[in-house]
């Protein structure tokens, strides 16, 4: 049974997310990806080895709903609402990517030149997929809390860390995309 419909529209995404974040606002929690990794860790014993992990994680497994709902989510939207329509991106920004060896930008939703198995094996992609991760996972217990979890829900409830937290990812993604990447893709 394969049927494929478009992504749902702001007007039905949007509301549903502010429909959770008030639920979750009235029930006295909070949400965020990079604190079912704190459960995680906490669950596999990490808390003898480091007072972060030391909680009450049981409190938390509420929140591991947000993982089984991703990866359920991520499947249904990959086999059931997805299209074979390529991204349509602007001709100038499809240059700039040629000239760095990106061929057939915007004809799948990732690069393979960043996201196949071929690159991360490469000592390159190995390098940046580890130093990737442990500049996400510092900037995560620096800044308190993930992308999600100051974008949404720190936002949602007019939180001033979150706020801050959400212009540094902002200022970061530009450094990135702007400078970093095209020296790391030089050709």
């Amino acid at each position: 049974m394969e049927f494929i419909l478009d992504p749902w529209p702001w007007y039905i995404s949007g509301p549903l997310i502010t429909l959770v974040m008030a639920l979750l606002l009235y029930f006295g929690k909070t949400f965020g990806m990079s604190s079912n990794l704190k459960t995680f860790c906490a669950i596999a014993g990490a808390g003898k080895y480091s007072d972060f992990f030391r909680f009450n994680w049981k409190d938390s497994l509420w929140n591991l709903t947000v993982v089984i709902g991703a990866i359920i989510g991520g499947y249904i939207a990959t086999q059931f609402l997805s299209n074979d329509s390529i991204t349509d991106l602007n001709p100038v920004t499809v240059e700039e990517l040629s000239t760095m060896g990106f061929s057939n930008s915007g004809a799948s939703l990732v690069p393979d030149e960043l996201f196949s198995w071929k690159t991360v094996g490469s000592a390159k992609g190995l390098i940046l997929l580890i130093l990737g991760g442990f500049l996400v996972g510092f900037g995560t217990r620096y800044a308190g809390g993930c992308t999600s979890g100051h974008a949404i829900a720190g936002l949602s409830s007019l939180q001033k860390p979150s706020l801050i937290a959400v212009i540094g990812f902002f200022i970061g993604g530009l450094l990135m995309a702007n400078f970093i990447l095209p020296l790391l893709f030089k050709s």
